[in-house]
């Protein structure tokens, strides 16, 4: 089925301004993720708790993800996608600025599920629209990964420059708010393809789906859950506990091991451009996962193995970024949307829900594994690595033979 022309140029309207303000939100987005664990020590302090009990304050926003997720995909399909955007923005804006009010435990607990329940309308407004304005092609969602990098690689020299001049932690958190506000401004006054227009794109986009059919669309549909869960969990794994592994079992001063979370982000920035370049060159979405998972995984047993070598240790961030952080999640969700052309909503949601399980659970786990040594703690994550690299070479064979 084809789009009617004169509907084509309606959905076109203000088509890069939309973009680049979903894209800005994901900038946000990406001081969101991380600006907790990025602050665990300042925040220790600032609470008087150990680093245990902040790690379960950071399982909050897992919490918040769990909560969420499966709501607002369904909505998401059924109502205002820009609601959900503005929803995530204002959730976000009240987490940063409650964050340096001091709060208590349970509030900083409840501030935590507040930033998960932003991510997950986010995710379910942006992913979607970006998705159907491209008719399908999953392409444009790999920036919105390309702009969460550029947020983890600015935060952290952010942090590091606050703490070399003992400033205080929370001008972080500030920055993050004034963002959020200005790209609000832009937010109230641009315009989202409506129904109408939602409903014939899927349409047409229904037309050429493609993939295993019968029992194995439900085998790959679990696997795709599960590479939600291990994708999210690969990413998180690593940026909660880099930097601490880097500082006390590879000795890295407190300014080169925030550098080596900033390369993590500079590898998936570029993994982003040139996952971008492939896909728009029709390279097929599953060989691409399955040499991405192999590559983190190579990446981490180098830092696990031979980490104490700077330069080794930094190639090896840059590289994890690259394979890990740079689309790859975004890249699976693309082909889960594929299977489910008609739910895009519902399948953001499922997917993104199973990553909710890993911010939830991922914090609680290193917390435990943290107790006995932060080099545990950091090995997990090879095993995480394995087990997506399995996922996905099932999955391939799935599609192989369908």
């Amino acid at each position: 089925m084809e789009i009617a022309p004169g509907s084509q140029t309606t959905v076109n309207i203000n088509k890069w301004r939309l973009s680049l303000t979903l894209y800005l939100n994901y900038l946000i987005h990406g001081f969101g993720i991380i600006i907790l664990a990025q602050n665990m020590t300042a925040l220790g302090n600032s609470w008087n708790v150990p680093l245990k009990t902040v790690s379960f304050v950071i399982s909050g926003i897992g919490v918040g993800r769990l909560i969420a997720y499966l709501i607002t995909g369904s909505l998401a399909d059924l109502l205002s996608r820009k609601l959900f955007v503005v929803i995530g923005m204002l959730c976000y804006l009240v987490f940063a600025v409650g964050m340096v009010m001091n709060p208590s435990i349970p509030v900083a607990y409840g501030l935590a599920i507040l930033a998960g329940i932003a991510n997950s309308a986010l995710d379910a407004g942006t992913y979607t629209t970006l998705v159907e304005i491209n008719h399908g092609k999953g392409d444009g969602t790999i920036l919105l990964k390309g702009f969460m990098s550029l947020g983890e690689f600015i935060l952290p020299i952010l942090v590091a420059t606050l703490a070399n001049h003992e400033w205080w932690f929370g001008w972080s958190f500030i920055v993050m708010a004034a963002i959020i506000v200005l790209n609000f401004i832009n937010v109230l006054t641009v315009r989202f393809p409506n129904h109408a227009e939602l409903k014939q794109l899927n349409q047409a986009v229904s037309q050429t789906s493609h993939g295993p059919r019968g029992f194995k669309k439900v085998v790959a549909t679990i696997l795709l859950l599960g590479y939600g869960y291990t994708s999210m969990a690969l990413m998180i794994w690593f940026t909660q506990w880099i930097t601490l592994f880097a500082q006390q079992q590879l000795h890295f001063g407190e300014t080169a091991a925030h550098f080596i979370l900033s390369l993590y982000s500079i590898g998936s920035i570029t993994g982003v451009i040139i996952l971008f370049i492939l896909l728009n060159r029709a390279v097929s979405e599953l060989k691409l996962l399955i040499a991405l998972n192999l590559t983190a995984v190579v990446a981490l047993a180098i830092l696990l193995f031979a980490g104490r070598i700077v330069w080794l240790a930094n190639l090896a961030s840059l590289i994890f970024g690259f394979a890990a952080a740079g689309g790859a999640m975004q890249t699976g969700l693309t082909v889960f949307m594929k299977l489910f052309p008609s739910h895009h909503g519902m399948i953001t949601g499922a997917f993104y829900f199973f990553g909710s399980i890993a911010s939830f659970t991922v914090p609680l786990i290193t917390g435990l594994l943290s107790a006995q040594s932060i080099a545990l703690a950091f090995s997990g994550d090879l095993i995480v690595g394995l087990v997506g690299t399995v996922i996905v070479i099932v999955l391939a064979g799935l599609h192989r033979t369908k």
